[in-house]
């Protein structure tokens, strides 16, 4: 039963950033999918009455949409003590990957071709939705309660072998769909967590030097367009660092201040590939400039920062690796992004959190959000 009490303890400076984001995000991706466009020199009013005329594009309507189950999600994790999750992290961790299954599923599996070549998501009727980032959470849940058994005892690498076992199912079935992107996010977040969990340093580094010599083989075995994506990371002028070369382009079109929002022009002469998705970033740039940009980078910051001090002050480890988890996995998905669409990051498809389009990335930070506040709302004994 839910302790009404317990309300006082949720930080509702972490929502209040979550929903600042979101709106700028709901408000770049209505500029991104040309809902308001004011760089022909029609006034606001104009454009509103054109939308109220010919209805708005589907990709706001969906991200609202998406918000709202989000927080439906938020409060139904407040409900649940988190603890009650590492009591079921076996069937967590089982659903979890019938979810990444369910892809092959004839008739429920959405069309490979229509989503890049990727065969990651699966139809509800009035929604698609992509099952590794609702498996993230599971993940998450699982690998925290059975890496809780292995606090402080991670010395050698005999003692990883169980947590590398764990989390081989995850990759398999991801690097099959393929979804590099999304595979990457789930060896971040485990490494998150043994890390905390206290592993040995010297196997860190040692790890660190493996897994950089074996990246030549492991070259070999990716799929051409993950094979072009490397290259194009490593050679600018490669013909496949279009977007990016693009992307940059348009960042550096907004100087200062940006060209002011919904008069950017650059994305919308289809210039920039998946501006409203994986490239939203660079729309940012463009319209609101390196103050707008700063400004979310800060929001981003104060986001992890205060997740961070969450984890620290958990009552327990079990809570302290669920917030690692999601510390890690919007870290990384942040870096990946903004460093992708300037050039400095390979491109992965990864979705920037809160502020790029997408229903399932949304609800999936959302419910993520949900967990860190239960965390932090059970930190404490409730006093009357």
């Amino acid at each position: 039963m839910f302790d009404r009490r317990l309300i006082k303890n949720i930080d509702f400076g972490l929502i209040g950033i979550v929903i600042l984001i979101f709106v700028i995000g709901l408000i770049i991706i209505t500029s991104a999918t040309n809902v308001i466009d004011l760089s022909k020199g029609i006034s606001f009013n104009e454009a509103i009455k054109d939308i109220l005329k010919n209805g708005i594009e589907r990709e706001p309507k969906v991200q609202v949409v998406a918000f709202v189950i989000g927080i439906v999600g938020v409060i139904a994790t407040l409900c649940i003590d988190y603890n009650t999750f590492g009591e079921a992290y076996k069937i967590i961790y089982v659903v979890s990957i019938i979810l990444l299954l369910l892809v092959y599923v004839p008739g429920l599996a959405v069309d490979s071709s229509l989503r890049g070549g990727a065969r990651s998501w699966i139809s509800l009727g009035v929604i698609d939705l992509q099952t590794s980032e609702i498996a993230k959470l599971g993940f998450i849940l699982s690998f925290a309660k059975y890496i809780e058994g292995k606090y402080e005892k991670l010395e050698s690498f005999k003692d990883l072998i169980g947590p590398i076992l764990f989390i081989l199912p995850f990759l398999i079935l991801l690097l099959k769909q393929p979804d590099l992107g999304s595979a990457l996010v789930f060896v971040i977040i485990a490494f998150g967590m043994i890390f905390i969990a206290g592993i040995n340093m010297k196997m860190v580094i040692f790890s660190i030097l493996i897994g950089l010599s074996s990246m030549p083989l492991v070259y070999n075995f990716l799929k051409d367009h993950q094979k072009n994506r490397i290259d194009a990371f490593l050679d600018p002028s490669h013909p496949s660092n279009y977007q990016v070369q693009q992307s940059k382009t348009a960042i550096g079109s907004g100087m200062v201040y940006g060209k002011g929002i919904f008069r950017g022009t650059f994305h919308r002469g289809d210039f920039l590939p998946v501006q409203e998705t994986d490239f939203i970033y660079a729309v940012l740039g463009e319209e609101l400039g390196l103050i707008g940009c700063s400004i979310v980078l800060l929001l981003y910051f104060a986001l992890l920062y205060k997740m961070v001090n969450i984890a620290k002050e958990s009552k327990d480890v079990y809570g302290l690796l669920i917030v690692t988890g999601v510390t890690f996995m919007f870290a990384f998905q942040i870096i990946e992004n903004i460093g992708m669409t300037m050039g400095i990051m390979p491109v992965t498809g990864v979705t920037l959190p809160f502020l790029s389009y997408g229903g399932s990335s949304l609800i999936t930070s959302m419910i993520a959000l949900g967990l860190v506040l239960n965390v932090s709302m059970r930190k404490k004994k409730i006093r009357f």
